[in-house]
C-alpha cells in the first residue's frame, strides 16, 4: 500500500468511524488531564516561589496551569483523529498572539507548560517527571545567580576636572564600568554601571557631597536600558 492510499484510507476511516471513543482512550485521556493539572499546578507554585519581580502577576501564573491543560487536550485531540489534526493546523495557523513578554523568564515558564502538556498527552510520564526535576534545578540555580548582586546605572552631572578625578577615586572602591561620558563645555554627564552586593550604593552619597557635583541619579538596571 502506497503512502497516498494509506492517507486516503486513514481519512476515510476517520469520517466513517464517527469519532468513536473507546474506553481505553477515555481512561488515558482522563489520566493525562489529571497529571497535566497536577504538573501545571507545580509550575504555578514554582513560578510564585521564584518570582523575582516587584509586582507578582497572578493572572499569568494561572495561565501556566491553563496552558498545560489545554496543550495536553489539544495534543490528545490531534493524536486521536487525523481529520481533527488537519483542522487544528489550519485553525492555529491564523491565530496571532499580541501579548508582549517583558521578562525572558516568563517565556521560559510558558514553553515549560506547553512542553509538559505535550509530553503528558503522549503518555511519557517518566519524561514529564524528569523534565520537571531538571527545570526546578535550573530555576533554582538561576535564582541563586540573580542573588549575587544588584546592578545600578548612576548618572552624574559635574563640573571641573578636579571633581572628575575625585569621582574616579571614589568609584575605584566600587565594582563599576563607565558606560558614557558626555561633555558640554565645562559641564560633564557621566554614566556608570555599578554592582552592589548589599543592595545599596553608599558611594552615591559621597559623590553627591563633592563640590562641583550638580546631581546624582541612581536607577536599578534590569537590561532594558541602553547606555
Amino acid at each position: 500500500m502506497s503512502a497516498r492510499d494509506y492517507f486516503k484510507k486513514s481519512v476515510l476511516e476517520s469520517f466513517t468511524s464517527g469519532n468513536a471513543i473507546t474506553a481505553d482512550f477515555v481512561i488515558s485521556a482522563v489520566l493525562a488531564m489529571v497529571v497535566s493539572i497536577i504538573l501545571g499546578l507545580c509550575i504555578y507554585f514554582i513560578y510564585r516561589h521564584y518570582y523575582g519581580g516587584v509586582i507578582y502577576n497572578a493572572a499569568f501564573a494561572m495561565t501556566l496551569v491553563g496552558m498545560t491543560v489545554l496543550t495536553c487536550a489539544l495534543t490528545l485531540a490531534i493524536s486521536s483523529n487525523i481529520v481533527i489534526s488537519l483542522g487544528m493546523v489550519g485553525a492555529l495557523s491564523i491565530v496571532r498572539y499580541r501579548t508582549a513578554i517583558k521578562d525572558p523568564m516568563d517565556l521560559l515558564y510558558l514553553f515549560w507548560s506547553i512542553s509538559i502538556g505535550i509530553i503528558v498527552a503522549a503518555g511519557i510520564y517518566v519524561l514529564a517527571l524528569i523534565t520537571m526535576v531538571v527545570m526546578v534545578v535550573l530555576v533554582h540555580f538561576f535564582s541563586l545567580k540573580k542573588g549575587i548582586g544588584v546592578l545600578y546605572i548612576m548618572v552624574i552631572h559635574y563640573e571641573s576636572n578636579q571633581t572628575g578625578a575625585e569621582i574616579t577615586r571614589l568609584l575605584g572602591h566600587q565594582k563599576h564600568q563607565i558606560k558614557s561620558r558626555t561633555m558640554r563645555g565645562e559641564k560633564v554627564e557621566l554614566t556608570v554601571e555599578l554592582l552592589s552586593r548589599q543592595g545599596s550604593i553608599p558611594v552615591a552619597d559621597k559623590i553627591n557631597e563633592l563640590d562641583g557635583v550638580s546631581d546624582v541619579s541612581l536607577v536599578q538596571y534590569n537590561g532594558e536600558y541602553n547606555g
